[in-house]
């Protein structure tokens, strides 16, 4: 019975995923495989599945209703950051660089390596493909300064210790590196939150929003980061990317781009 419902989920998917491929309506546009998309499909089911908590305290993070690609099948944050790489002039500057990235994205790991890094390091603690190190985010296996650039994008929220975390990011980065953070977190939420015994899936869903997560961000996210030392170079999407419609491309608006560097 679960496998036959698991077929009909995939066979729903695959069409809704033919559906939005057709161009009707309001023009979209991925900016990973530049197909015009009629919609980008949702996660799961997009907003009216999502626990009544997270939107009582106004989560920032991806935008679930307008979630993947029907094409390609990258998701919004993927996009997001891509965009935020190429305005800011980071992607291009990665030629000759070494680049530490944690549960690298398929397609915007592609294009980072087509940028010819010096060193690529695509990495997680359970890796999927040989191509994929197995490293913990807890323990980075590498020298003190082995990195100009370290990438963790929706990661820190999957993180059991997120400060040791942010201490072997900085240790790892060479002085005036630079690490990419992006985080969701509640904007109604004072500070972050966690608790003990929020220990199964269905508690996890229903109090951080997934049920892989083990926090809840609030609004002192930036401080809680930068604390191990890292210095905050925080940009909104209209600050960097004005002239650039969120509802076009797929991407929540409200999700700045974390950018932290380690002092010289």
């Amino acid at each position: 019975m679960k496998l036959e419902r698991l077929r009909r989920v995939r066979i729903s998917r695959v069409v809704q995923a033919i559906i939005a491929r057709v161009p009707l309506g309001r023009k979209h546009r991925c900016v990973v495989c530049e197909h015009r998309p009629g919609a980008f499909l949702p996660y799961r089911k997009g907003g009216r599945d999502a626990p009544p908590l997270l939107a009582a305290l106004d989560m920032v993070g991806s935008d679930i209703d307008h979630f993947e690609c029907p094409w390609c099948g990258c998701h919004d944050r993927e996009r997001h950051l891509l965009i935020y790489m190429r305005a800011t002039g980071i992607l291009v500057g990665l030629r000759g660089k070494r680049i530490l990235h944690f549960a690298p994205e398929r397609h915007l790991s592609r294009l980072i390596a087509e940028t010819g890094p010096a060193e690529y390091v695509r990495c997680d603690l359970y890796p999927r493909s040989p191509e994929i190190e197995c490293v913990d985010i807890l323990d980075i296996s590498r020298d003190d300064g082995s990195f100009d650039l370290v990438i963790a994008n929706h990661v820190l929220e999957h993180v059991t210790d997120d400060l040791r975390a942010l201490s072997e990011i900085r240790r790892v980065l060479n002085p005036g590196g630079q690490a990419i953070l992006q985080t969701p977190y509640c904007a109604r939420l004072l500070r972050t939150w966690s608790d003990a015994g929020i220990d199964t899936d269905e508690a996890r869903l229903q109090a951080y929003g997934q049920e892989d997560h083990v926090r809840l961000y609030g609004r002192d996210i930036f401080e809680r980061l930068a604390s191990t030392g890292l210095v905050p170079d925080i940009g909104t999407h209209d600050q960097l990317l004005r002239g650039h419609d969120p509802q076009q491309l797929g991407v929540n608006a409200r999700e700045p781009f974390m950018l932290f560097q380690r002092p010289d």
